[in-house]
Formats: structure tokens, sequence, C-alpha cells
């Protein structure tokens, strides 16, 4: 086996959630003022935590957002959530294919990545072993999180699988040291490509890429 550890991204790699949360903060961005498409949101915002989100949002803005509209976003996507997430489509077998121990590192925060998981099923899988930019100084694209999950679980960098489907966090995976397979799937797979991911389109590709003679 090449790895000692596989550490997955969660919105968009485990939990079907990209277009839910970009659809819902298109809304509350162009309710303030700042017009904004589905499509546009998963460009600029996808895979950042939210004090990412608001340092473009508020320099487009010209201003703050206002009081309550963080809140307010938050309430509506776990909303959404409850109603509508799913599991990305195939992850469950992809998971039972994969024999080595497995982490989640996101940019959301603790409570929507344990909520994510707990609504899609999938919570007993990391159960222990969910980490959060909001324990690290910076967000991706920088790291710290992937080198935080890799400490915790007491993995060398450079033998952890990083599974991420945002440019974001492929360049964050790659500077941890870390191989990284680019999920494209609400990404472009050139541009993932390009930040040095290996690129695939179906969970199902997943373990055989992890496993595959070759990969470091």
């Amino acid at each position: 086996m090449s790895f000692d550890l596989v550490i997955f991204d969660c919105d968009g790699v485990l939990v079907d959630s990209e277009r839910i949360s970009n659809r819902v903060l298109a809304q509350c961005l162009t309710e303030v003022g700042l017009s904004t498409s589905t499509e546009e949101s998963i460009r600029d915002y996808m895979g950042r935590s939210m004090g990412g989100c608001l340092e473009i949002i508020e320099a487009r803005l010209g201003r703050p957002v206002p009081e309550g509209w963080v809140e307010d976003f938050r309430a509506r996507v776990d909303t959404e959530f409850r109603r509508d997430l799913r599991p990305v489509p195939g992850v469950e077998a992809a998971l039972d294919g994969i024999d080595l121990p497995c982490c989640v590192a996101s940019s959301s925060r603790p409570q929507r990545i344990r909520t994510s998981l707990e609504i899609t099923g999938l919570i007993d899988r990391f159960e222990g072993r969910l980490f959060s930019a909001s324990e690290v100084p910076r967000g991706k694209p920088h790291p710290d999180v992937f080198l935080l999950a890799a400490r915790r679980m007491n993995a060398e960098p450079a033998r952890c699988a990083v599974v991420e489907d945002s440019p974001l966090g492929v360049q964050a995976g790659a500077a941890a040291g870390m191989a990284v397979f680019g999920f494209a799937r609400d990404s472009d797979a050139d541009v993932l490509a390009g930040h040095g991911a290996r690129v695939f389109r179906e969970m199902n590709e997943l373990p055989g890429l992890l496993f595959a003679p070759g990969v470091e």
C-alpha cells in the first residue's frame, strides 16, 4: 500500500452539498445587493472557510455584511441540508473499498461537518476523526488543516492521500506535501489537474486509484 492515511474533504466529496450550500449563498448575497448565481458562488467561494468568503464578499460589497447575515445563511443551509442532503453518489461503496485509516479535514465548522455526516448516515465511518479549519490559523489553500489531521492521526504527510473537489483544497493538499486526488464533479478537471491533482470523475474510481501501482 502506498498510503498510511486517506484524508477526505467533506462538502462535495462525502456529502452532496456544494449545489445546496452555494445556491443558498447566492440567494443570500443577492439579497444584500451582490447579485450572484449558484455557478458564480461555486466558482468564487467553494472550498473556502466562512472567514475567507467574508473577506471577498465584504470587499465586493464595500462594507460589512449586515448584522446576523452569517447566522441567517447558516440557518438556511441547515434547513436545506436536513431536507435534501444526501451522500455523494457512490461514496459509501468507495469507502467500503478503502482498507486504510480515513479521516475528514474540512473548511466547515465542526458542528456543520458532524451534522452533514449525521444526516447522510456517514458519521460512524469517521467518528473521532473530524478536523476543521476553524482549529488552525489558516484555511485552505494553506495546508494547515491537512497537517493537523496527519499529526492527530500519527501519519507522515508524505504518506497521506487527500481527496478534494475544489481548487483551493487541491492546493492545500499539495502544499502539505500529500498526494492529492481531485474529484471533478463541481470543479473543472483541468483546473484541478493544473494544481497537481490526479483527477477522477466517479467515486467508484477512487479505491483503484489509491491502490494503483506507482501511486505516491
